[in-house]
Parts: C-alpha cells; sequence; structure tokens
C-alpha cells in the first residue's frame, strides 16, 4: 500500500515499529500538496517547516524508546477554523490575516499531546457560515474528483485534501453538514459528534447561543472508519459505552418527493439493507420530528438574526450585510464574499420571534425526551444529501434560496445537528459520473462505537475510501511508494 493510501492508524504502527520515518512521511506529504494545492486550493497556511523539525526529533525519540502517543510522528491537517500556535486564523476574512493565534484550540492539543505532527490548515467558506468552501481571502476550494463541482462545506478544504491524500486524517467542524456535506461529495469518512461531547474552546467563530452550540459537533475527516474512533477517543470528553450491533435495528427513510433522493443514491442505500438483510432488524420509517428538523435549524441558526455574525465581518464591527451584499454585487469592492453577506441576510430575515423560540424550546425539549428512548435500540440509515456533489455555486442556490428550498434539502442534514446527535458518513459508491456517494448512520450520543461497529461492516461489504488520484504529480511514484 502506497503510503498516500494509508490511514492514520496504519501509518502510525509502521513508524513505532521503525519500518517508515516520520520524517519519510511528512516529505510525502509535503511534496504531495504542493503538487495538488494549485488545482484544489485545499490548504490555506502551511507549518512545513516546523513539521519537519518535529518529524525529526520525533524519530530521534524513537531510538531513545521514549515515543509515546497514538498518532506519534503521523501528519495530520486541521479545519482552518482551529487555533494554532503561531498559525492564523482568519475565518476566510482579510483583517483577521495579522494575527497569530497563540495557542492551541483544546482539540488540537490534544492531538499533538498523542504525538501528531500538523501540516497545516484548511480552507473553509467565510465564518464557516455555508456549506460551499468560498471566501475572499483565500478562494475557492474545488473538488478533486471534478475540479467544477463543490468540495462543500464548511470543512471542504479538508474534505478536498484527505480525498485526494494529503494528511493521514483531518479534523473538522459541523453545525449544519459542515464535515458530512464534504464527507459525501469527497468520498471520504466523516464524523460529527454529538451535543457538547468535545470541547470547541479555540474554535473560530466561538458558538454561545445554546441553540447553536448543542448542535456543533467535532470530529475526523478520514480514510477510515477506525481513524474516526480514534480521533474521536481522542478528542471527546468522555469515550463512549461498548454497545452490540446486534442490539440495533436499522431504521431507512420513507420515500417522500418533498425530500428527493436521486435514483443512483437510493439504489446505494436499497445496497446496504440487501447486504444486511436477515442479519440486522430493520424497518422503514422517518424518525421523531424528521419533517420539522429543517425549519428548526433554520430558526436555531437565525437565533438573533445573525448579529453576532455580522460583527465578526469587519475589524470595528460595524459591516452591514445587506451593504456589503451590494458593494459585492454593484462594484465588486467588498472585502467579504456575498455567500456570508447573503446568508446574514437571511438570518435576520428569518429570525424567530418571541412566540416561535418559545415554541422551539418546547419542541426541543419534548424532541430530546422522545429521540432518548426512539434511538436507544435505532440507527439511522440517512443519505446525507439528495444528490453528488454539484457544480460550483448550485449548493448555495438550493440552501439559501428565497423559495425556501432548504425545507426540502436539508432534513437529512438538519436532523443530526438540530438534536444534538453523533453521525458517521462513509462512502458507499459512485455515480456515473464517477462522483462519490456518501451515508450517513446516525444514533444518540452513547452510541458512537455501534455507529463505528456497523461502519466498518459497511466498509468490509459494500464500500470504503478510494483515494483521487487525478492531480498527483508524477515523481510522486519514487517518494511516496514504501519499500
Amino acid at each position: 500500500m502506497r503510503l498516500l493510501e494509508m490511514d492514520a492508524l496504519s501509518l502510525s504502527k509502521k513508524i513505532s515499529n521503525r519500518e517508515i520515518s516520520s520524517y519519510h512521511a511528512v516529505r510525502t506529504y509535503m511534496n504531495h500538496l504542493n503538487a495538488i494545492n494549485p488545482v484544489l486550493n485545499c490548504l490555506v497556511e502551511d507549518r512545513f517547516n516546523e513539521a519537519i523539525e518535529e518529524a525529526k526529533k520525533a524519530d530521534y525519540t524513537l531510538t531513545t524508546g521514549d515515543a509515546k502517543g497514538r498518532l506519534f510522528g503521523v501528519p495530520i491537517s486541521v479545519k482552518e477554523c482551529f487555533h494554532v500556535t503561531n498559525m492564523k486564523t482568519t475565518g476566510g476574512l482579510s483583517y483577521r490575516a495579522s494575527t497569530r493565534e497563540k495557542e492551541d484550540a483544546e482539540v488540537v492539543r490534544r492531538l499533538r499531546a498523542e504525538g501528531a505532527i500538523i501540516l497545516g490548515k484548511t480552507n473553509t467558506p467565510a465564518l464557516c457560515f455555508c456549506q460551499e468552501t468560498d471566501n475572499k481571502h483565500f478562494g475557492r476550494t474545488n473538488n478533486p474528483w471534478d475540479v467544477t463541482r463543490t468540495a462543500g462545506g464548511s470543512s471542504g478544504g479538508e474534505g478536498a485534501l484527505i480525498a485526494s491524500g494529503g494528511a493521514a486524517v483531518g479534523l473538522g467542524a459541523d453545525i449544519g453538514g459542515s464535515i458530512r456535506f464534504p464527507s459525501h461529495f469527497n468520498g471520504i469518512v466523516g464524523f460529527k459528534s454529538g451535543n457538547r461531547q468535545v470541547s470547541q474552546v479555540g474554535n473560530f467563530p466561538y458558538v454561545d447561543k445554546p441553540e447553536q452550540e448543542r448542535m456543533l459537533g467535532i470530529g475526523a475527516m478520514s480514510k477510515s472508519v477506525q481513524d474516526a474512533r480514534l480521533m474521536n477517543e481522542i478528542i471527546a470528553h468522555e469515550p463512549p459505552s461498548a454497545r452490540n450491533l446486534d442490539d440495533f435495528k436499522l431504521v431507512y427513510p420513507v420515500p417522500h418527493h418533498r425530500y428527493p433522493i436521486n435514483r443512483e443514491t437510493f439504489q446505494l442505500i436499497a445496497g446496504i439493507r440487501d447486504a444486511f438483510d436477515g442479519e440486522l432488524a430493520e424497518e422503514q420509517a422517518n424518525p421523531p420530528f424528521f419533517e420539522e428538523a429543517a425549519l428548526m435549524w433554520q430558526q436555531m441558526m437565525s437565533i438573533d438574526g445573525g448579529a453576532d455574525m455580522a460583527k465578526l465581518m469587519s475589524d470595528n464591527e460595524k459591516a452591514s450585510p445587506f451593504g456589503e451584499y451590494m458593494k459585492e454585487k454593484l462594484f465588486r469592492s467588498s472585502d467579504v464574499h456575498p455567500y456570508l453577506s447573503w446568508a446574514l441576510i437571511g438570518t435576520r430575515l428569518f429570525k424567530p420571534n418571541q412566540k416561535q423560540i418559545k415554541q422551539l424550546h418546547a419542541s426541543l425539549k419534548r424532541g430530546d425526551e422522545m429521540l432518548d428512548d426512539y434511538l436507544d435500540d435505532r440507527i439511522l440509515i440517512l443519505p446525507v444529501y439528495h444528490s453528488p456533489a454539484p457544480h460550483h455555486g448550485e449548493l448555495y442556490q438550493e440552501l439559501f434560496s428565497i423559495r425556501k428550498t432548504f425545507l426540502n434539502y436539508m432534513p437529512y442534514i438538519a436532523y443530526a445537528n438540530v438534536w444534538g446527535l453523533p453521525s458517521l458518513t462513509i462512502p458507499i459508491g459512485t455515480s456515473k459520473e464517477g462522483l462519490p456517494i456518501g451515508v450517513q448512520l446516525v444514533s444518540r450520543v452513547g452510541h458512537e462505537e455501534a455507529l463505528f461497529q456497523l461502519g466498518e461492516q459497511i466498509e468490509q461489504r459494500i464500500g470504503r475510501y478510494q483515494r483521487c488520484l487525478h492531480h498527483d504529480a508524477k515523481n510522486e511514484e519514487v517518494e511516496a511508494e514504501l519499500v
């Protein structure tokens, strides 16, 4: 197996056994990133010099017998939203580019404590506020399978990088599909942790609204389910309890024209049902509050009318979303990408009134109680999106249309966010155009291990990560091939 195809756990074992040096691994990934990044624009800031020195130190430590950590000497990447000491956290906004962070985010600290070596940070939309990775400061990230198509977002840079083998494993965050969209569109594994299971200290923008904090999940973007499990073990507050997969029933969605799924996606999910036929109990049903999920997600994201986000658009906190949107559309003169300004105009329009907020809180309380019981022995098998990766701009138009088309396209994604549920996304096949298609496995907090077990079964029987080779440099083969 080529080094670039190896997942983090496999590479860690090779490094610990001194079959591959950390220095060789870091150099290989550096060379590969230099080859793919001009086309994909996935990596926006590197720390290659520091990574090389850390790799040399790791290799020396191995000779002394003092090496420790489950990711010892392993090169990884992280989403731009996470603070890394002496690196920038811009949120895709130019005015933040002059400041370097003084300490690591908590999740980054935990990964480095396990020996991980950070290669760099990956692209996001401005303030991570939409599902297309494009901003005025760093530009647009392209899908490696077809550069005319979206990489998704907000962890789109991470999705494109891992799909191309730019690091052993990566780290993303998800408040509205931000791990799952890129995982599905780019053909990688992604894990969104459940309600407050992972610290967001050092994540920018920090989510301080309780309605939104419950929706945020942080987790791996990886080449394997075993890496997603490993990363979660490292960064989560508490390890999940052991569960037997045989105790669970698989629940498949009821087809409905209001919530479209294209034929290829439907057939691939049906393949999961066929693969486990007779082994695990199953039913076809939509879970409680499924139809309400998209609207509730919109209300929760708009809880303050986007006021806090609007303040972050400029260094003086006085920029107006409408003003920035018009400046860009009329004169192309705004420093703020119109994806952000238009989305913030929408949050102001959709801001719930006090009566709606009261109803929302009542629904959340009732739903939390109901789902705690409903998901006690169930795993939901849900599509991520109704199609593979659309062309650039199409996804944004579907999700941020004044026609409220998000009500049709967001329920499958919004469900895990609204109810604070862990969700594992796995590639299960490709479209006729060769574009990846994924599925998400969802249950309640505490059932993460059951999700990982089912995910590994799907990897073995149906589909797994396949690295995109489209942008490899010709001279990489010697560097990346194991001897």
